[in-house]
């Protein structure tokens, strides 16, 4: 298959990407000359949110600084991994827990998420009576064997993520782990006192 019949087999979405990155692989100038290491030596564990850009709220630029995105900026064991990467390897020196008001992580539980995908994998739906299948047909029972990493406290999750990279055996004792959420409705970072208390370096 031709990559023009491949092309145009595509959605309007894939079609804006590749064009956007057409744009900016033209005005890339001197980019392709940043090196490994991220230049302000830190990391942000963050939320996967689409109204998050961690590039405006911590006011990055290419090359500035390592970035962790997943479902509710937790501190799981691919973020783990990730972390221990980037200080051991790549240098930096500080990490920022950085989790968000109206979080999608809030609406659902590990039961709530692992029955609707038991009898339907398409997208469901919620409503005033919670969360449900459009349809059920298909399904699997693997979603059990996933900690989905929900939570029910804004605060306290950050708390619990900072607790969890501070004592992890991985992580030195000198890297300060400071704990935000961001505000979607103001764009402010809010800080999690006990958290970034916990995190403080010794």
């Amino acid at each position: 298959m031709s990559n023009t019949l491949i092309q145009q087999e595509t959605s309007k979405v894939h079609s804006e990407v590749i064009g956007a990155n057409e744009k900016y692989a033209s005005e890339f100038g001197k980019k392709g000359e940043l090196a490994l290491p991220p230049a302000r030596s830190f990391t942000i564990l963050t939320c996967m949110d689409a109204r998050l850009d961690p590039a405006k709220y911590a006011g990055l630029a290419e090359g500035d600084a390592h970035v962790i995105r997943n479902a509710g900026g937790r501190a799981s064991d691919d973020a783990i991994r990730s972390l221990v990467i980037s200080y051991k390897l790549l240098g930096t020196k500080e990490f920022f827990v950085i989790h968000h008001s109206d979080c999608g992580m809030q609406l659902f539980t590990d039961p709530i998420i692992r029955n609707l995908l038991s009898k339907s994998l398409k997208t469901a739906t919620i409503d005033s009576n919670g969360w449900r299948n459009l349809e059920e047909s298909g399904g699997s029972d693997e979603a059990k064997f996933i900690p989905f990493l929900t939570f029910e406290n804004l605060e306290q999750s950050v708390i619990d993520d900072v607790k969890r990279i501070r004592n992890h055996p991985l992580i030195p004792k000198d890297i300060p782990v400071y704990g935000y959420y961001y505000d979607v409705k103001t764009g402010k970072l809010v800080e999690v006192k006990e958290a970034t208390k916990i995190g403080r370096a010794s």
